[in-house]
């Protein structure tokens, strides 16, 4: 069932259901997630269930502001601080010390959590019902600090960016709360801040040019210190992917494939910011932005678009290697691995 997430009575039903313990589709500006109780096991066990995730594969916790940080994070080093002042709310996890006893299952296990707060109006709406004070009928239960939230679709595959996105990925029974397709489009940026120093897991929108500004370090990659690295969303190699195959190739690579299929290429998509020449009709062609922001927003839906089109091969010219391109390249890199 999906709800108008601008109307009071729609976050409150849905406020009513996540402290219930039920699951909820509910959108931020980077993808919609599927969210339930961080702290309760079973609503956590829910998560995992809907989405056939491996329950060692850890969830972000989404809270209403940086005040829930002390609710599951045992310790904030100084960059880390930083980083919350630059960026929440907004499209960036900070991976801390969790502290022992909480949110065991959202976490994998693992002795750290993964925090953010998202910037969508609707997110930050629900999340501040959830935690609102008292319980009893009108609210469903006792308050809740933070929601888990991995992307609302079935592991490995593409993230969902509208509410019927959800809906389709995951059946119509479930409440999702509408807030309109996502601006962001791609899932936050993940810097682990367990180690001293940050490290990107996960790149996103926030660049790596914007974190150093903001904590005056630069971040390290995940091969630059990979003792004790912690697991998290989205980063095993093969994810984010459609039915269809995924192939990336440069643009030359593109023209001359398209030349030796001719009139005969059928069954396939492709995406791709060069003006290419193709003989053939049965093609589904659609053109990349040339900026990586616009690209990132529309991304996941092309991608969905195309496996609606029933095509079994997609081919997308490979992003510009720049750090405004960095997530984009992220996500189809992990596509093309699937």
């Amino acid at each position: 069932m999906i709800l108008d997430g601008t109307q009071p009575e729609s976050i409150a039903a849905a406020a009513r259901a996540v402290r219930s313990g039920a699951l909820l589709g509910l959108p931020t500006e980077t993808v919609y997630g599927l969210a339930a109780d961080a702290s309760s096991d079973a609503a956590v066990a829910q998560i995992f269930a809907a989405k056939g995730r491996p329950s060692d594969h850890p969830l972000i916790v989404h809270v209403a502001d940086a005040s829930g940080i002390g609710h599951f994070a045992s310790e904030v080093p100084a960059f880390a601080q930083a980083l919350v002042q630059a960026f929440w709310p907004g499209p960036l996890t900070l991976i801390l010390p969790r502290r022992p006893g909480v949110a065991t299952a959202a976490t994998g296990g693992q002795d750290s959590v993964g925090l953010r707060c998202p910037a969508h109006p609707v997110a930050h709406a629900l999340l501040a019902a959830c935690a609102a004070p008292g319980g009893g009928s009108d609210l469903g239960g006792p308050p809740v600090w933070g929601v888990a939230a991995p992307s609302a679709n079935r592991f490995g595959r593409v993230s969902p960016t509208t509410a019927q996105h959800v809906a389709d990925e995951l059946g119509e029974d479930l409440l999702v709360l509408d807030g309109g397709p996502c601006p962001v489009g791609i899932e936050s940026t993940i810097v682990d801040c367990t180690r001293g120093t940050p490290v990107l897991l996960r790149p996103g929108a926030i660049t790596r040019a914007q974190i150093t500004r903001a904590c005056g370090i630069a971040p390290l990659s995940k091969e630059d210190l990979p003792e004790h690295t912690p697991r998290a969303s989205g980063t095993l190699e093969a994810h984010y992917a459609p039915n269809a195959k995924v192939r990336l190739m440069d643009a030359k690579a593109l023209q001359t494939g398209l030349d030796l299929l001719g009139a005969d290429a059928a069954n396939m998509a492709i995406y791709a910011r060069a003006a290419l020449r193709t003989r053939s009709s049965k093609l589904v062609m659609r053109r990349m932005p040339d900026d990586a922001t616009a690209t990132a927003q529309q991304l996941f839906a092309v991608l969905r678009g195309f496996d609606d089109e029933g095509v079994k091969l997609i081919w997308i010219e490979t992003p510009p290697a720049t750090p405004e391109w960095e997530g984009v390249r992220d996500r189809l890199q992990r596509a093309a691995a699937a």
